[in-house]
């Protein structure tokens, strides 16, 4: 049976010894609302996006206080066309709504660049596959194991 995307987080942060913080809380549908419940701060939320490039799909994290900067995208991954995913392709690549999709590229086999706004905060927090579901984690941790590609992409 297919591991939702909740199961694959667990597997990944279980699999790399992250220890985590996990919260239920009522469909949240914004940054704003997802940081309300948790009680956290806003800049602490990790907000990933679904990008599609000339080529591929990309996913861009940034903190959840900050807004993507497309021009600087563009320039990282060398394309002249850039565009949000629509919400069907965002299903199909992570089997996720928007809103949900957590800041793990790879557990979807997409790459991820990863703004340096993430790096800012001790911890990271994010809808760990649902609208319902929040995990904290320690932004140190985070980077050690996905071992992003940081970069400035955001505004």
């Amino acid at each position: 049976m297919e591991q939702t995307a909740f199961q694959k987080i667990i597997t990944f942060l279980e699999k790399n010894k992250i220890s985590y913080q996990q919260k239920e809380h009522p469909p949240t549908y914004t940054s704003e609302q997802s940081a309300t419940y948790r009680n956290e701060p806003l800049k602490i939320g990790a907000k990933a996006l679904i990008l599609k490039t000339d080529t591929e799909f990309i996913m861009c994290v940034i903190s959840a206080a900050k807004k993507l900067d497309s021009k600087k995208v563009k320039e990282k991954v060398k394309s002249k066309k850039l565009r949000f995913a629509t919400i069907e392709e965002v299903k199909k690549i992570t089997f996720c709504v928007p809103g949900a999709i957590p800041p793990f590229g790879n557990i979807f086999n997409i790459n991820t660049l990863v703004d340096k706004s993430v790096e800012e905060n001790e911890d990271i927090a994010f809808n760990a596959g649902s609208l319902t579901n929040s995990i904290k984690i320690k932004s140190a941790e985070y980077r050690r194991a996905l071992k992003p590609v940081i970069v400035d992409i955001s505004q």
